[in-house]
């Protein structure tokens, strides 16, 4: 089977876009793992497919699929390429869309200046709702992680995310804490680690291991959660600049109830065919 294909990145972490609207695509785990591989495919992190919605009230449907194969809930940078995507390619003449995503609806707009901005949707800090295993609602929980002790929060984005407070992300244990995180048995559908340091109340520094993709150079929904648990513990004050590797995220949130609104750029590189 040979599929049009684009490559497309938000501040590094990078995708391959799949329109699935005019062509007839339906991956398995085994293609998905190779157009991802970055020596013998394409090369990404997620790989992103548009399709039409079932919906009435949603303009697309939105699939994503980890480096490993895994389909998951939501993606904040490949939300703001998926909106790109579908202007450049001739799709839709909307600026801003609905979108249906296995973790809810998302709604992207492309702004004035050439950056996107996504409603992300209310973040969910109940145990329930990430999945957490806890018998506390607390904020802030302990959790074991191999020999050491670390302090969590826990929240959903559509897709689950424990944040943790670093001093500084350059020398936290990300390679080594960010899999055991990723796989601890209280996450029974596994979790994105974030790792947060906190540089003012406006600003901070962010790395995050991702579930099935591993640290990737920009985590967009990390990026959300890490400022809803920094703004509910009361440590950030909206709107806060979000410092990744791959450059930085505006993200604003007004708490309990709101939803989160974030603002950055989305890229496209090339377009192309592969045979799969």
């Amino acid at each position: 089977m040979r599929i049009k294909f684009t490559k497309m990145h938000g501040l590094g972490n990078d995708f391959v876009v799949l329109d699935a609207v005019t062509q007839d695509i339906d991956l398995t785990p085994e293609q998905v793992r190779f157009l991802a591989d970055r020596h013998f495919g394409v090369g990404c992190d997620q790989i992103l497919v548009v399709e039409k919605s079932s919906r009435s009230d949603a303009d697309f449907r939105y699939r994503i699929f980890n480096a490993d194969g895994g389909e998951v809930e939501q993606c904040g940078n490949g939300a703001r390429c998926f909106v790109r995507f579908v202007h450049e390619k001739g799709l839709t003449a909307k600026r801003a869309i609905r979108v249906e995503t296995k973790g809810g609806l998302i709604e992207p707009r492309l702004e004035d200046d050439g950056l996107v901005t996504v409603d992300m949707g209310v973040p969910r800090f109940e145990p329930s709702h990430v999945p957490f295993v806890t018998g506390s609602d607390a904020l802030v929980q302990p959790l074991n992680v191999g020999a050491a002790a670390v302090e969590i929060t826990a929240l959903s984005m559509g897709n689950p995310h424990a944040v943790q407070l670093v001093a500084n992300v350059d020398a936290a244990p990300v390679a080594e804490q960010g899999p055991q995180i990723e796989n601890h048995p209280r996450f029974p559908q596994r979790v994105n680690a974030g790792f947060m340091q906190v540089v003012d109340r406006h600003a901070i520094r962010l790395r995050v291991f991702e579930r099935g993709a591993g640290e990737t150079l920009a985590c967009g929904t990390g990026a959300c959660a890490a400022v809803a648990a920094g703004v509910i513990r009361g440590l950030l004050d909206s709107p806060v600049r979000v410092a990744t590797r791959g450059g930085e995220l505006a993200i604003a949130w007004g708490g309990p109830g709101q939803p989160v609104l974030m603002t950055g750029p989305a890229v496209t590189v090339f377009d192309s065919e592969i045979e799969i």
